[in-house]
């Protein structure tokens, strides 16, 4: 708990005594969002205690606080993936932060394959629930304080939000698709016989991150709005080769989209 406590009120001391409404996880290529935030405090994660700068292309490594659509918001740019060498534990102890800080509401991005053969490049996805195949879950091991030992995860992502984010896509006559977002551990690329296997498993998108935040952040009582960007076909849907520049390139253009999508749940909340 002492890393937790640690990290909080690093943070807290920039906050100036205020919570934020809602924290976002800017998933690969997705930190274009922070540049909509106005009146920006940046914190690096070298100046928090227990976070580890990235070092995966597309992962700035800071948070970032400031307002989006009316609200103040605290955004984490860049994540420590478990596929780095990080514990399940560790990969989540912004959720955790973010929880000590009293936000109750987290709003997580990533960039993901295809699984679903309609998602087209730029496609994006509301997460209407997860398969998490990593592996990994981080609440084995003792309890933390604030925690309950077994969350329900019959409704992981909130209907409320889920409905708040179609409303918004409406209103913006932004696309959005619904489905379910499958977290492998990465980092490589899946083959395209695991790719069919995700896709009879009920899967629609394929990531390596998202499902560990959700759960931790869940056994807090935080609620969940998700979105994946759909940056490429799943393997062995095309015969072009995958690569992470690619998918960064595909973020950094259709994540302007998600942006907006992001800004105005903001603002409905």
């Amino acid at each position: 708990m002492n890393d937790v406590l640690l990290a909080r009120d690093a943070v807290r001391e920039r906050l100036g005594g205020r919570t934020p409404a809602v924290a976002i996880i800017l998933g690969s290529g997705l930190g274009g969002l922070t540049d909509r935030i106005e009146a920006t405090v940046r914190i690096p994660y070298g100046d928090i205690p227990g976070f580890h700068v990235p070092k995966v292309e597309g992962h700035k490594g800071e948070l970032v606080i400031g307002t989006l659509g009316g609200k103040m918001v605290l955004a984490q740019s860049g994540r420590f993936h478990m596929y780095e060498g990080y514990s399940a534990d560790e990969n989540v102890l912004p959720v955790r932060v973010f929880g000590a800080l009293g936000i109750r509401t987290l709003i997580v991005t990533n960039a993901a394959g295809g699984v679903r053969r309609s998602y087209g490049h730029g496609t994006i996805m509301l997460i209407a629930d997860h398969l998490n195949l990593t592996g990994r879950n981080p609440l084995v091991g003792h309890q933390r304080p604030g925690e309950e030992r077994f969350p329900d995860l019959s409704e992981a992502y909130d209907g409320a939000l889920r409905q708040a984010a179609r409303d918004a896509a409406g209103r913006l006559d932004i696309p959005l698709e619904e489905g379910v977002y499958a977290a492998l551990l990465g980092p490589s690329y899946e083959t395209p016989a695991e790719v069919r296997m995700l896709e009879r498993l009920g899967a629609d998108a394929v990531g390596m991150s998202t499902a560990p935040e959700v759960i931790a952040a869940r056994a807090l009582g935080i609620r969940c709005l998700g979105f994946s960007l759909v940056t490429n076909p799943g393997a062995g849907y095309t015969s072009t080769p995958l690569a992470h520049k690619d998918v960064m390139e595909i973020a950094g253009r259709a994540g302007k989209e998600l942006a907006r999508l992001v800004e105005g749940v903001v603002a409905a909340l």
